[in-house]
C-alpha cells in the first residue's frame, strides 16, 4: 500500500462560525456537529480567531480510492503507530483516509510504516 506525504504543516482547530474559514483554499477538512465546528487546514490558512487550536501536525494519505468494502486499513495503520507510541489524528474522505501525526513524531512514523512494508512517496 502506498502512502503519500502531505507537504504542508497542518493545524487542528475549532471555530465559532464557518464564515471565518477561507473556503477558497485547496486543502482543508471541516466537521460540524451539534457540539462543535472543527477544521483541519494548512497552518498558514488557519483562521485568526479560533476557539481552540493545536498546531504542529504533518500528514499523509493512503493513495488511491478505497472501496467501502475494504476493512481494517485505518485500524492496521493506527495499530502499528500505537505500538510505537505514536498518536494520530485521522480524517476520512469519500475516497481515502488521511493520518496526521505531530511533527516531532512524523519522521519516525514514516520509518515505522516503511519497515512494515508501506511505500512512502
Amino acid at each position: 500500500m502506498e502512502l503519500k506525504v502531505i507537504e504542508h504543516k497542518l493545524t487542528v482547530c475549532k471555530v465559532a462560525d464557518i464564515s471565518s474559514i477561507d473556503l477558497s483554499t485547496d486543502f482543508f477538512f471541516i466537521a460540524k456537529t451539534d457540539e462543535e465546528l472543527s477544521l483541519v487546514c494548512r497552518t498558514a490558512d488557519t483562521p485568526s480567531q479560533t476557539t481552540g487550536r493545536d498546531d504542529g501536525w504533518k500528514g499523509f494519505r493512503i493513495q488511491g480510492v478505497l472501496d467501502f468494502s475494504l476493512i481494517g486499513i485505518l485500524s492496521k495503520l493506527s495499530g502499528i503507530l500505537a505500538a510505537h507510541k505514536i498518536g494520530i489524528f485521522a480524517v476520512s474522505t469519500y475516497n481515502t483516509d488521511y493520518i496526521l501525526v505531530k511533527e516531532e513524531n512524523f519522521g519516525r512514523a514514516l520509518e515505522v510504516l516503511s519497515a512494515e512494508g508501506y511505500k512512502v512517496v
